[in-house]
């Protein structure tokens, strides 16, 4: 059976739900450790001399987001590894710099990356029903008609 994977993603947390023709489906999360804010000693912090050199907070915390941000989406790539389908949404711009980093190490995989779609915040039940639905729109309304 296929494998099939939709992903939720933010920066910080991304919900990774996994279909696998099994009744259940798999969730996993991947917390975040991005830093989305620039703590500054003081009002009027003017950042650091040395000679010639001159650094700021802002240009430090800059390069530690972009380092932690492809530390993160690494760790939820290398998670999917095996897949046959993704489908990426969520709210922000973190979903097309995942689309982003995927395509560039594309190569390698055999991935089909079907959609990726902009999505509000979401509880869990709604994260893996909107997989259920991307993936086999019919069988979902099956599964709530049969519950019924």
């Amino acid at each position: 059976m296929e494998k099939q994977v939709g992903i939720w993603i933010d920066t910080k947390k991304a919900i990774i739900v996994t279909l696998d023709g099994q009744k259940k489906e798999r969730i996993t999360e991947i917390d975040s450790e991005v830093e989305n804010r620039v703590y500054h000693q003081k009002e009027g912090n003017k950042g650091t001399f040395s000679g010639s050199h001159h650094s700021n907070s802002e240009t430090k915390f800059e390069n530690r987001k972009k380092e932690e941000m492809d530390y993160y989406l690494n760790a939820v790539i290398a998670y999917i590894k095996g897949s046959d389908y993704l489908y990426i949404f969520g709210p922000a711009e973190t979903k097309t710099i995942l689309e982003k980093k995927f395509l560039e190490g594309k190569s390698n995989s055999k991935i089909n990356l079907k959609a990726v779609e902009t999505a509000d915040k979401m509880t869990l039940n709604e994260i893996v029903a909107k997989v259920k639905d991307f993936y086999n729109p019919l069988q979902r309304k099956l599964d709530l008609a049969h519950r019924l």
